[in-house]
């Protein structure tokens, strides 16, 4: 399955709307640490390819160190060690980590636009 994965890196903010995804679907989604130091305030794992090929099938496993290049040069290790998983590395790494960035949850269908003069008639010029 992730041997023919085109993609080698995901940003934080697409980490993000699949760990939000995983909820309704099932889909395990990891954030994996190569280098021994966790991201404040993101639950990681850290890598040992023994325990993370028990996952269930299909686990999106998202490996990060320092910037990101070391494991964007190692995602092929980690797709041969982990060939039921789609492995990919997180752009920029725990370097480039922003601790309070959010996805917005609200559904698109409850989304409204901001109009600050919604309730005003409309402004033309004289």
């Amino acid at each position: 399955m992730s041997s023919q994965n085109s993609i080698d890196e995901i940003t934080q903010e697409a980490y993000l709307e699949a760990l939000q995804a995983s909820k309704s679907s099932g889909r395990t989604v990891l954030l994996v640490d190569t280098i021994l130091k966790s991201i404040e305030g993101a639950n990681t794992v850290v890598y040992n390819p023994v325990e993370l090929a028990k996952l269930p099938t299909g686990a999106l496993l998202v490996f990060y160190c320092d910037t990101g290049k070391v494991t964007k040069e190692r995602i092929g290790e980690y797709r041969k060690k982990l060939p039921m998983h789609e492995c990919v590395s997180l752009r920029g790494g725990r370097g480039y980590w922003r601790p309070y960035l959010r996805i917005d949850t609200t559904p698109k269908e409850q989304a409204h636009e901001y109009r600050p003069y919604a309730d005003e008639a409309p402004r033309c010029a004289l």
